[in-house]
């Protein structure tokens, strides 16, 4: 019934979009020709798409030069990256903040069009892995994407776009120094030698912390080369990044990130993240005949982590790594009157570890026992096949449909490598084997009402096997068995367009979710949950008066559980209709820009936080925050331009991620207090 309900209300209210159409006519519109890869892994127009997605360009990358990826994240509607230490952080697109396996399979981090990581081996953290500082464009599809994507791609997905090579040489060297003692330098050289493009880019980051026992170190490099000769293509790709950083802890109390002194303590001295990763892919594109046409891209990566989870009362070491292969195949095939069908099959083979010993000793909090010694040690095989149909229909001269769906099957082969049984909090079980079969229907319609308006109806399913910790590292209280696949139906309207240099995009969704599995704030797991997302989505790009311009993003939504978990701790307790907690209901970013002369532009930026409350009951909240971010570039000669930049202008005392402990504490990751940045950019 609902399903139906929102359809309806869809249908109505895309009805009448034939009047903005109308209304508009009189002005001088612009085509608008932004050009997107993710929805089909070919190149397509931005107007042309069944579904919501937005795009960070070159210029945008150059210009904002962003040290975390919540600084460019959130700039785009419906977004919520929240900052931890270092490179950590929280997602959130459509949903709540969310961690642990939520966190790690509910989003879809992509280079390239292939994931980061592999299906049920997610990383919480997983943005750091991308370099999305040299990034060409950053593509975001907010919601379930489209049949070519499986699992992780419920709330939505993130596509890093590599930098092509250019076509004749060029190459740029980056520097710029700041307080708390950051240091970065980026570099890029590209050619192009007859057939063949390559570009190689590579940045070294370091940052002393302005938090007591902080600091960080990163470096990732990326190489790409592109070849075209007749009937064939090959574009290939070999990324990697390595993390070491010791990591600033939660600060506990009410309203902690208002105390300065406190919040630049650190009360986990010892805790630390390093990771590595590696990943080579190569598309081989060949032309069968004008209408035909067949992709194959294999791939394979490997990744490494051990960090202390200072997020959790036992604070035990946690060691991981995975390794993988597949291939993404697919026909393209072009139909006579506009139409296009591709079929193709995505597999995937993945072998991985996981173990956590607590080096602390044995301690009783929250009626639960953390035990010292070895709490898991697990190996894990999957095998993921994934066969689709993706197919669109141009059934009048301005109405597109677009159908798909998409069948995947996942085995996990699990092996314990410790003793069975309960031990304090946790249990392991005995070596098995599980299976997950999804099956995501797509179903959308464009029309297109002129040239440079278009709107869109999208009913789409996204699904997801469980990840490898939530089935097999279970809790003392939990059963064998109990996890199941999630899945999330969603449907969507919006319009898009630009008239006299003004674009906007509009979205209105509704998302149910079943299946939903998280761990409640007594730290015990929660297998089977539902909840229920509702919001609306804006986003401007216009010229104003007297050289200025203004790139606006803002959402609003509901997200709400959809079932009742009664709990004797009140703050546990689940009612249906109440808000998800670190769910705000409002987000926003503002940017008024102007360039000066030719040679300097000049931006400063709005970031707007609503309260959120962190506790099922209500009674913790996060007041929110407003912060101000300035930034400029100028060009000094042909060759160089230098860029400033201010974070936090008004050095509001804030908290980049607010949440509860097992005992209802407040805790809280605080922001950066005011942070001055500068450097230059020679190009060669």
């Amino acid at each position: 019934m609902r399903l139906k309900a929102a359809l309806s209300l869809s249908l109505f209210a895309w009805s009448a979009v034939p009047v903005l159409a109308l209304a508009a006519d009189g002005g001088q519109p612009h085509a608008l020709d932004t050009m997107v890869v993710t929805a089909t892994r070919q190149e397509g127009k931005l107007l042309d798409q069944p579904g919501n997605t937005s795009v960070i360009d070159t210029g945008d990358i150059d210009f904002l030069r962003p040290q975390r990826p919540a600084e460019i994240l959130n700039q785009l509607p419906g977004l919520n990256i929240q900052q931890g230490s270092g490179a950590e952080h929280i997602t959130a697109i459509r949903s709540p903040a969310l961690n642990g396996g939520a966190g790690q399979g509910s989003f879809l981090f992509l280079e390239d069009g292939v994931p980061l990581r592999a299906a049920g081996f997610g990383n919480v953290n997983g943005l750091y892995e991308a370099n999305l500082e040299q990034a060409g464009s950053v593509e975001v599809v907010r919601g379930p994407g489209s049949a070519l994507y499986g699992s992780n791609a419920v709330h939505g997905l993130i596509n890093v776009v590599p930098r092509a090579p250019a076509r004749q040489f060029e190459g740029d060297l980056a520097a710029s120094a700041g307080m708390f003692g950051d240091r970065r330098l980026l570099g890029s050289l590209s050619d192009s030698f007859g057939a063949s493009g390559y570009r190689l880019s590579a940045e070294d980051n370091h940052n002393s912390g302005w938090r007591q026992d902080t600091r960080l170190d990163e470096q990732k490099w990326i190489g790409r080369q592109q070849w075209t000769g007749g009937e064939d293509s090959i574009t290939s790709t070999i990324s990697g990044q390595n993390l070491n950083q010791q990591t600033g802890a939660y600060i506990n109390g009410k309203d902690a990130y208002l105390n300065a002194a406190l919040a630049k303590t650190n009360p986990v001295a010892n805790a630390y993240r390093r990771a590595d990763s590696v990943r080579a892919m190569a598309r081989w594109q060949h032309d069968l005949s004008d209408s035909l046409q067949l992709s194959v891209t294999p791939y394979t990566r490997y990744t490494e982590m051990d960090f202390l989870m200072h997020f959790v009362p036992s604070q035990a070491i946690q060691k991981n790594q995975h390794y993988s292969f597949g291939s993404q195949n697919a026909v393209y095939k072009s139909i006579d009157g506009g139409h296009s069908i591709i079929a193709g099959t995505d597999i995937e083979f993945t072998e991985g570890s996981y173990s956590e010993v607590q080096t602390k000793a044995t301690f009783v909090q929250g009626g639960s026992t953390y035990p010292k010694g070895v709490h898991y040690d697990l190996g894990a095989r999957s095998t993921v096949v994934a066969p689709y149909l993706h197919s669109e229909w141009q059934v009048l001269d301005h109405t597109r449909l677009i159908a798909g769906t998409r069948l995947e099957a996942t085995l996990y082969d699990y092996t314990n490598n410790a003793g069975n049984g309960i031990f304090g909090l946790y249990q392991r079980i005995p070596s098995r084997s599980d299976s997950f079969v999804t099956i995501t229907p797509k179903l959308g319609a464009v029309q297109q009402w002129r040239d440079w308006l278009s709107s869109y109806v999208n009913l789409s399913r996204g699904a997801r096997a469980p990840q490898v910790t939530d089935l097999y590292e279970l809790q003392n209280r939990q059963q064998t068995g109990q996890i199941k696949a999630e899945s999330a139906d969603s449907a969507e309207i919006g319009t898009r367009g630009t008239v006299d240099g003004l674009r906007f995009d509009t979205t209105a969704y509704w998302m149910a979710k079943n299946h939903y599995f998280y761990r409640a704030a007594d730290g015990t797991n929660v297998p089977n949950g539902k909840t229920l997302h509702r919001g609306l989505e804006a986003s401007v790009n216009a010229p104003l008066p007297l050289g200025f311009d203004v790139t606006a993003a803002a959402s609003w939504a509901l997200h709400t559980y959809a079932f009742n978990r009664p709990d004797a701790t009140l703050i546990n307790s689940v009612r249906k209709g109440s808000l998800i907690p670190e769910a705000p209901r409002t987000l926003a970013n503002l940017r008024l820009g102007r360039n000066i002369l030719e040679d300097c532009r000049v931006e400063v930026e709005w970031v707007h936080m609503d309260n959120y409350f962190t506790d099922n009951a209500d009674t913790h909240s996060y007041g929110g925050h407003e912060l101000f971010n300035l930034r400029a570039t100028a060009r000094m000669t042909d060759r160089l331009s230098i860029n400033a930049t201010v974070m936090n202008l008004t050095d509001r005392a804030y908290a980049d991620r607010a949440a509860i402990t097992t005992t209802g504490i407040d805790q809280y990751f605080p922001g950066s207090p005011m942070t001055i940045m500068a450097g230059a950019r020679l190009q060669l």
